[in-house]
């Protein structure tokens, strides 16, 4: 399966390649493209070398945040890239409908990981943000203003976003600044690459099982019928 952000970002980059060299750039910019473009190459190659992902998948089920009923007979976990255009995609227009579909009528839960690309230099600090905002109780709601604002993502625009959420600016400050959260994010993006996920957005569906979810990988910013079709078959069959 490719990787979406991955792909779509060599696809810039070339573009961008192809736009300097109409007007013009400097030794710099030409090596920083050409360094891009071998980080992107080697991407690509180690995806490559992974095998095929099964269809079916068994991960951890804890987290701290979650949408959704605790006794929901399903539960959807989604790995993101808050710099991921297709995540992007699915925020603003499956998700909203699963939300209230599924996860407001107690049939669905919903658990968000951190998978940031490594080739998106804003998004590991957009998802330190959003789990800074999580400490003083703005987790969702920090999670749907970043998505909202994807083509503004910096460190200043962040806080800025922390602002309007009314979160106490020297506590999240602090936060980002110390990297608090910055390990947690890195093990989720590990555990993630241990499971062969490796590109945004990927999603399990399935049933909660002692500590573990069990169910279906669905990758890509699929329309909601995907997901709909999905859930109503696994409910059948629990029925």
């Amino acid at each position: 399966m490719k990787l979406f952000c991955l792909t779509l970002a060599a696809l810039l980059v070339l573009s961008s390649t192809a736009s300097a060299s109409d007007s013009g750039m400097t030794r710099e910019q030409g090596d920083a493209i050409l360094k891009e473009l071998r980080e992107i190459r080697q991407l690509l190659a180690r995806q490559q070398a992974t095998p095929a992902k099964p269809e079916n998948l068994t991960l951890k089920a804890d987290a701290t945040f979650v949408l959704g009923s605790s006794d929901a007979p399903l539960t959807l976990v989604a790995y993101t890239d808050y710099q991921c255009p297709f995540c992007g995609r699915f925020e603003a227009t499956t998700f909203p409908e699963i939300k209230k579909k599924f996860i407001d009528t107690g049939k669905l839960r919903f658990i968000l990981r951190d998978l940031p690309l490594e080739f998106h230099p804003f998004a590991l600090k957009a998802a330190q943000s959003v789990h800074c905002a999580g400490d003083q109780g703005k987790y969702w709601e920090m999670k749907e203003l970043v998505f909202k604002n994807q083509n503004k993502i910096d460190v200043d625009a962040l806080a800025g976003y922390a602002k309007q959420l009314s979160l106490d600016s020297d506590t999240f400050k602090h936060c980002m600044d110390d990297g608090k959260h910055l390990q947690e994010i890195n093990d989720e993006a590990k555990y993630a690459h241990s499971l062969g996920i490796t590109g945004t957005p990927t999603f399990v569906l399935g049933k909660v099982v002692g500590d573990s979810v069990q169910g279906k990988m669905i990758v890509g910013a699929q329309p909601l019928a995907v997901f709909e079709a999905g859930i109503k078959e696994m409910l059948e069959k629990q029925n």
